[in-house]
């Protein structure tokens, strides 16, 4: 590469890529980064639209922990408001709190239906106050069951169909169990300790953590055509030549390996973004509407954060299949049970690999949120530094 300084390559500017960036460059190290897009800051890159109003280009992001530790993390680069994230879904006309919850019961029943199944759910589930929609489909009370397959009929299974791109019951439960019924009133979407947003932006976030002299960052640079494994010697190649520093790669594992196994399934979005002269489009930042055709969800970027400016933004999402080359992102892995085999086809390879540090969501093949990204960040850099 020509930088006898560098001690250490890392592939993508995200919030994986950023946090080792900076704790490798506070030990003395000299890191440098690249990132095949134009801006720092991954999938939490935002910016204010023409319209004066802060979006996230791809799509909304809320931070949330339960971890002191990861929110202090967090706290050293910028500052933080409190912000309680609520959504909701579009179903039969209505709009219901997502999760689910007593409300939603309140909004598809009889007055006398919605009392005897709140009764009944009280009795069955005692103390507990959430359950799976798997959980509540498997129950052995009838109207408890039929509960659960109406939601799932007129929700989880369209969401996750057009989301996933496959059939609700080839996809991970994990997928699933990510967001349960509520057995209450309660209408906030975490049940996290710390649940913000930054101050100002995300992307100012990222420029703050990656303020630091020994943080060199690359911006549209395409790694795929530098880089190159060779399993014989379990070495990187940096353009040709054996590169002893510890690579860190946070993109997607089959195209290191030119997806010599098969691709591993992602799924990408389509973005349609509105503008509208009105103070409110929907009564929630983010909702869902499982019962169109097309499209997953709309979310309202005046309210996330809350932002006092006239007419709103907003985007509607589009899942589509991902395709290396295709020119769109990979956001999400599909969780399968040939996903899962093929995966551990590449991961086998990789740990092979002396010099060569895997992480993130596209890398670990896993459904991560900010906060479990950077704190896999963490133990990276431990590793590392080891």
């Amino acid at each position: 590469m020509g930088d006898s300084k560098l001690d250490c390559l890392i592939i993508g500017c995200g919030i994986t890529g950023a946090v080792i960036a900076r704790n490798m460059a506070e030990k003395g190290c000299h890191v440098t980064i690249w990132d095949r897009r134009s801006h720092i800051g991954g999938n939490m890159y935002d910016f204010i639209d023409n319209h004066g109003i802060l979006i996230h280009r791809y799509g909304p992001h809320t931070f949330h922990t339960k971890k002191k530790a990861i929110y202090e993390y967090i706290s050293k680069y910028a500052d933080w408001q409190p912000y309680e994230l609520r959504c909701m879904a579009k179903i039969n006309g209505k709009f219901t709190p997502t999760p689910f919850n007593f409300q939603t019961i309140d909004d598809f029943y009889t007055m006398a239906g919605a009392k005897k199944l709140k009764k009944i759910i009280k009795s069955e589930f005692k103390e507990k106050m959430t359950a799976t929609v798997l959980e509540v489909m498997g129950h052995e009370n009838e109207s408890i069951k039929k509960y659960g397959e109406f939601l799932f009929e007129n929700d989880y299974s369209l969401y996750t169909a057009k989301q996933w791109g496959i059939s609700p019951d080839k996809v991970d439960p994990s997928i699933l169990k990510r967001v349960p019924l509520r057995f209450s009133y309660e209408t906030g979407y975490f049940d996290d300790r710390y649940q913000v947003m930054p101050q100002i932006s995300y992307t100012k976030f990222f420029e703050k953590i990656l303020d630091h002299e020994n943080i060199d960052i690359r911006l549209n640079k395409e790694a795929m055509g530098h880089l190159l494994i060779d399993e014989e010697r379990h070495k990187v190649l940096l353009d040709g030549e054996i590169c002893n520093i510890p690579v860190i790669y946070t993109g997607a594992l089959d195209e290191l390996f030119k997806i010599d196994e098969g691709p591993l399934p992602y799924r990408s979005l389509e973005f349609k973004w509105k503008y509208e002269e009105t103070d409110s489009k929907q009564p929630a930042p983010v909702v869902a509407y499982p019962q169109e055709k097309d499209f997953t969800r709309i979310t309202e970027y005046k309210k996330l954060p809350v932002q006092d400016v006239k007419g709103t933004t907003y985007a509607i999402e589009y899942p589509k299949a991902y395709r290396y080359g295709a020119g769109n992102e990979p956001y999400y892995p599909v969780l399968t049970r040939e996903s899962n085999e093929l995966y551990s086809k590449y991961k086998n390879r990789a740990d092979k690999i002396k010099n060569l540090y895997y992480c993130g969501r596209l890398a670990d093949f896993k459904y991560y949120n900010m906060d479990q990204a950077l704190e896999r960040a963490l133990v990276i850099y431990k590793h590392i530094m080891l």
